[in-house]
């Protein structure tokens, strides 16, 4: 299972939690390999070059869909040249405010970037990932003009939105919460469709004054173009019963995350939706790779 991102991360964090699981279901060791580099891209172009035989997966997920527009060129096709065979699971975040900015609610915040336009910022962990996107989107559906600050990685992020250089972010949630307890931090809102067990009492930016929003990370199991249906539907169902095991939810509920069963062609077609609406938020927002 190749993970194109650095070992540590929260997808490699949840490839290693599958592949366990998959381990002890098919009694065949699955190998966990980090082709890191190119905004995820060359452990994507490995996989889908590779032979259809379902000894070569990936776990991508919406940085591959956000790239199929950030990025003019690509070496790969998500929807062509990678076959979708069983999302894993969705990590929601949380808007978060430095404790100085004058809003406690999502329309607190619209109001105030009303009357302020061009004058907040927030900062996201660099152009075109999930959360710099997110409140891209944030700003589109509320009308407002917000100053975005890219960082080159979430640590820099959240030692300058701490001490107040940037006013607001979209953040992870096992990043978040910490700070949102220790009340450096205000939490104003969930992104996800329904509120996070981690932060039980924030509502979600539908709920609270955006009906509609909803962004999640999501993130999937893919092999290469090709792949014998049957071997998709094998694969669909030992992942869909490895994430659902109650150990394995117990261990993604730690991470923020909601264990995700959807049929192969329904996340191929959730693949699809997702490429086409990041595209416009893409567009958009003039976002381009850096």
């Amino acid at each position: 299972m190749v993970v194109p991102f650095s070992p540590g991360g929260s997808t490699d964090t949840l490839a290693r939690i599958v592949g366990q699981k998959l381990t002890e279901r098919s009694r065949q060791p699955v190998i966990i390999e980090n082709r890191a580099g190119a905004g995820g891209h060359i452990g994507a172009e490995q996989v889908a070059k590779s032979a259809p035989d379902g000894y070569t997966l990936l776990l991508g997920g919406v940085p591959h869909a956000i790239s199929a527009s950030l990025y003019s060129k690509l070496p790969y096709d998500l929807a062509r040249d990678l076959a979708a065979i069983a999302e894993v699971a969705s990590f929601p975040s949380a808007i978060v405010l430095h404790p100085s900015l004058p809003a406690n609610s999502v329309k607190k915040l619209i109001a105030l970037a009303r009357v302020r336009p061009g004058q907040l910022s927030f900062g996201s962990a660099g152009i075109g990932s999930p959360n710099h996107l997110s409140l891209e989107l944030f700003q589109a559906m509320a009308g407002v003009r917000m100053v975005h600050v890219p960082y080159k990685g979430s640590g820099q992020l959240v030692g300058d939105l701490l001490a107040g250089q940037v006013q607001l972010a979209s953040m992870g949630l096992p990043v978040a919460v910490p700070h949102v307890q220790s009340g450096k931090l205000r939490a104003i809102a969930v992104t996800g469709a329904a509120r996070s067990p981690l932060l039980p009492e924030v509502p979600t930016v539908s709920e609270a004054g955006l009906p509609g929003f909803e962004v999640t990370s999501w993130y999937g199991v893919f092999g290469p173009a090709g792949l014998p249906a049957d071997i998709v539907v094998k694969l669909n169902s030992e992942i869909g019963s490895a994430v659902t095991a109650p150990d394995v939810k117990e261990r993604l509920a730690a991470l923020g995350a909601e264990p995700s069963v959807k049929a192969p062609d329904q996340f191929a077609r959730y693949v699809r939706q997702e490429i086409t609406k990041w595209a416009k938020v893409v567009k958009d927002s003039g976002a381009k790779a850096e």
